[in-house]
Formats: C-alpha cells, structure tokens, sequence
C-alpha cells in the first residue's frame, strides 16, 4: 500500500457529494474515481473521473471505497469490493434487510478488511463530549435517553421509510453514548405522504442495564430537530447535534425552603452548564478515522458488526408496528455499540 491511499466513491447523490468534497481534500488520500451512472450533472466530482461501473473503479487499483448510493445497492456492492479485497466505509445504514447486513459483515470479516459503517453522529462534537462525560460518570446511573429526529422529507430517499433511514442514527447513538444494547422495543409508525414506506415512527425502548429509550422521529414536520437528552441521578444532558451544542442541567444541591415543592421528592433545578467544545465537520472526522484504520493506526470505528446490530434493532422497531406488539431482541451474539 503507497502512502498516498487510492480511493473511490460510489454514488453522487446528495451524500455522495459531501463524501467526494471531503475526499478531495483529504491528507494523505487520493480520489481517484467516481462511480455514478447518472453521471455528474452538477460537477460535484471534484475533476475526479465519472466512471459507470464498480468494475471500472476497481480497475484503477484503489485501497478503499466509500458506498454513498441508494441502501437498497450497499449488500451487492459492498460483497463486489470485498472480493476485489477492497476496503470500505459504507454509508448507514449497513444494508437494507438483517440477511443483507450478515452478509456483508461475513465478507469483509472473513478476508480481514477493514470496513466502516457511516453513523456520522459518532463523530458529531456533542455527542462525543456527551459519551466522555459519561464514560467519565459525571451522570451516574443513566435513567432514560430522548432523542428527536424530525423535519420536512428528504427527496434523495426513494428505498426506505424513516425507520432504516433516519431512526437508525438515533438507534446506534443510544446504544453508543450508553455502551449499552437494546433487549426490547414497541413502536408505532404511520404513513401520511402517499408514499409506501413509513414517514413517522414512536418507538419506546429498553437497554441491557436498564435504561429507557424514547425515539421520535419523522419526515412530517417543517421543523427541524435533532435532540437528544440523557437523563440520570446527577442531571440531564442535553445535546442539539445541529449546532453541536451541549449542555448540562444539573440537579439541585440547595435545599428549598418552599413548602409545597418540599413536598415532592424527586429532584430540582440546579445549576445548568453550556460546554465549549471544538466544532469539527463530522464527516471530515469520519474520514479521518477511517483513512488511519486502512492505513493500521488505531481508530474508534463503526464496526460492521455495530451497524448489523442497528438493522436488527430498526428490523424489530417496523416488526413491532406491524404486530402491535412489544419485541424482545436477543442477546447479541457480538460486538455491541459500545465497544
């Protein structure tokens, strides 16, 4: 392997082109090829040359590629590169259907390639303050984590409903920030669009040490919103993973004198914190990790078998909606998110 790594991008869409910006510009990386069969009607290929076919990428020798096109495509092109022996960072998630992830962790497992799941807000500066604090037990015991995911519909999804597209960032962070794995879940989802595919879903979960999960998320509102709090003995952290803010409501250490709130023993208002924490670019962060993984330095990664245990968890939040019941996920076999 040179030390300037070969890669290629497969897929110009709206992500895919944020891939091939941060790409072109990247330390130590190359992008040499762009694959996309529409072509590049909007010059987003940073004078990379616009290929038709995975075959042609692959004939330019690169060491990875990164998987940007529609998730229905990520299992046969993602086993094609596995057999060309070719890393890759696959966007989320991993693939459409549980079969379709397995397989794709058996390929790359198997021949001892280092590939990546594209859960962008492991790299969102909130939410890592948000796990170091944590892991750290500022919060001590975690009681619940709410996270909110909404706005208008994404014209770039065609194959997936808001579950396996935009649920599953909310599924992979909480099981991330907790270092802990769904045991259970009970959703609702509805479809107002017209389209075929779910556009909201409510979901309600329970983790390995106790802790409840709640998600909102939807492609319904002209709002939007990505929220996620966490709430334990010491407080509640907040994180607006838009602007990369986080903040910390602590619980009271003053005794009220007022009677009636007395009365109530729960907790209080305390004092509340905003963070300073340095703002990277998310998915320059990603890029980075993963280009020092190819190149063997150690990196904090998104494991395939991570992202498999997403779509498992997504697959049990549409079976719960359609059987109007709670479903129990078995103990995972692997690696979790918080490894």
């Amino acid at each position: 392997m040179s030390a300037v790594l070969k890669a290629g991008l497969i897929g110009l869409g709206s992500m895919g082109r944020h891939h091939a910006r941060v790409l072109a510009s990247l330390e130590g990386v190359e992008l040499v090829g762009v694959v996309d069969p529409m072509g590049d009607r909007n010059g987003w290929a940073q004078g990379a040359p616009v290929l038709t076919t995975v075959d042609e990428l692959l004939a330019l020798g690169v060491d990875y590629a990164v998987v940007a096109c529609p998730t229905g495509l990520h299992e046969k092109i993602g086993l094609q590169l596995a057999d060309a022996d070719v890393c890759a960072l696959i966007e989320k998630p991993l693939a459409d259907s549980v079969g379709g992830a397995r397989r794709l962790v058996e390929a790359f497992e198997s021949r001892g390639l280092v590939a990546d799941v594209g859960h962008i807000e492991r790299c969102n500066p909130a939410l890592l303050s948000l796990r170091s604090r944590l892991e750290a037990g500022e919060l001590g015991d975690v009681y619940q984590v709410v996270t909110r995911r909404q706005g208008p519909f994404p014209h770039r999804i065609a194959d997936v409903g808001v579950v396996k597209d935009l649920a599953t960032h909310d599924i992979d962070l909480t099981g991330w920030v907790t270092g802990q794995e769904y045991t259970s879940i009970a959703a609702h989802t509805v479809s107002k669009s017209g389209r075929p595919h779910e556009d909201m879903v409510s979901a309600v979960g329970r983790l390995s040490a106790g802790t409840m999960a709640n998600h909102l998320v939807n492609w319904l509102s002209p709002l939007k919103e990505r929220f996620t709090s966490v709430t334990g003995e010491r407080g509640c952290f907040i994180a607006d993973t838009l602007t990369a803010d986080l903040t910390f409501h602590s619980n009271a250490a003053v005794t009220t004198e007022w009677e009636a709130l007395r009365a109530f023993r729960g907790v209080s208002e305390g004092d509340m914190v905003r963070y300073a924490i340095p703002k990277r670019e998310p998915l320059l962060v990603e890029h980075e990790l993963f280009r020092d993984a190819v190149q063997g330095k150690p990196a904090d990664l998104c494991t395939l078998r991570q992202g498999l245990l997403t779509v498992e968890v997504a697959e049990a939040v549409l079976e719960s909606a359609s059987s109007r019941t709670t479903v129990t996920l078995p103990a995972p076999e692997r690696t979790g998110h918080g490894s």
